[in-house]
């Protein structure tokens, strides 16, 4: 995914409240003159939402600053100053909004449209028409031109983004274990595949059809290692991708292309899950033998048999085969797991 960014920081100023306007008229039946100046406007508040069109934080790279409108200024005539327009920040689903000075969480934006307003505008000032200037004090103003009442400052903050992403389903597994050429497979999505480790450097998204008309998204989360819970290899930058996924597909090269241990393989996956968070390890799995079409597959899954007691499926993410089965056996997952 050109472009990928799950991390970015913001500074976002809420508009200005308008001024108050002070300004008086006298007519032919007024003792006095009288107040009519009307309230300054309120500033714009600064919004963030959740647009399903946005897949990363990389705009957010280029544009830091954000800054809603101020408020309008009240003027004679009782007339009410316009309120600032508020100023729109963007950003995909599954976006976690934090104080970056205070590490505090404001809102986890989860559903499309989800929004929060992160600085509240200035209230306007107000007009003389409206706090009613003693009559003692008309006198003071009637060869003047008073000072408006000021409206308030807008709000200031620095804020922190956090992309997770949202998705039905995680593939995870060691560095070459084939990741990218399954999701390449079963959806339009088009990662870069060669042969050695780390070629996906950022989680690739596609869209997978189980079935008629029900459509699942599935995240090709890059290749876990040993100590990536400690921020090794690509470590905590995408392990947090798996934690909003439904089920986990655990994909384990079984013809041991790099001289590795299939159970070995698996065994640190496991742990490097429960070490990152045991309730991501706890997630509904389905374990995928992937590699069946190379040699030493078929001895080396016997093998992986013996020492792994679950269902395992093999696959063959090159040729397709026993991916219709694993397709069937992810749909079956996630309803029963309280897919919508």
């Amino acid at each position: 995914m050109k472009g990928f960014a799950d991390q970015a920081e913001i500074r976002v100023e809420a508009g200005r409240g308008g001024n108050g306007c002070r300004s008086f008229y006298a007519d032919l039946w007024s003792r006095h003159p009288i107040p009519d100046g009307g309230n300054g406007g309120r500033g714009g508040d600064v919004l963030i939402r959740a647009n399903v069109q946005l897949t990363t934080l990389h705009d957010l790279l280029a544009q830091r600053h954000f800054r809603a409108a101020a408020g309008g200024n009240g003027s004679s005539k009782k007339k009410h100053g316009a309120n600032g327009k508020p100023c729109l920040v963007q950003v995909p689903p599954g976006t976690l909004v934090r104080d970056a000075d205070t590490d505090d969480l404001i809102r986890e934006l989860l559903t499309p449209e989800a929004e929060v307003v992160v600085a509240a505008g200035g209230a306007g000032g107000i007009g003389n028409a409206v706090s009613r200037i003693s009559p003692q004090r008309w006198k003071k103003f009637k060869d003047k031109t008073p000072a408006p009442i000021e409206g308030e400052e807008g709000q200031r903050r620095r804020l922190t983004l956090t992309l997770k992403v949202l998705a039905d389903v995680g593939i995870v597994g060691l560095p070459n274990a084939g990741k990218s050429t399954l999701i390449s497979r079963v959806s339009a999505a088009r990662p870069q595949v060669a042969a050695f480790p780390f070629t996906t450097k950022s989680p690739v998204l596609g869209v997978v059809v189980l079935g008629g008309e029900r459509r699942v998204v599935a995240v090709d989360v890059p290749g876990l290692i040993e100590g990536a819970h400690r921020g090794r290899g690509l470590g905590l930058a995408f392990l947090r991708h798996i934690e909003r996924t439904r089920v986990l597909v655990h994909l384990i090269d079984m013809a041991a292309v790099d001289g590795r241990d299939p159970a070995a393989d698996y065994r640190t996956l496991l742990s490097e899950l429960k070490a990152y968070d045991p309730r991501v390890a706890a997630k509904p799995q389905v374990l995928a033998a992937n590699k069946m079409d190379l040699p030493r597959a078929q001895e080396n899954l016997k093998r992986f048999r013996r020492q792994i007691r679950r269902k395992i499926l093999p696959i063959s993410a090159e040729t397709g085969e026993g991916l219709k089965e694993l397709l069937a056996a992810l749909a079956a997952s996630l309803e029963q797991h309280g897919m919508d």
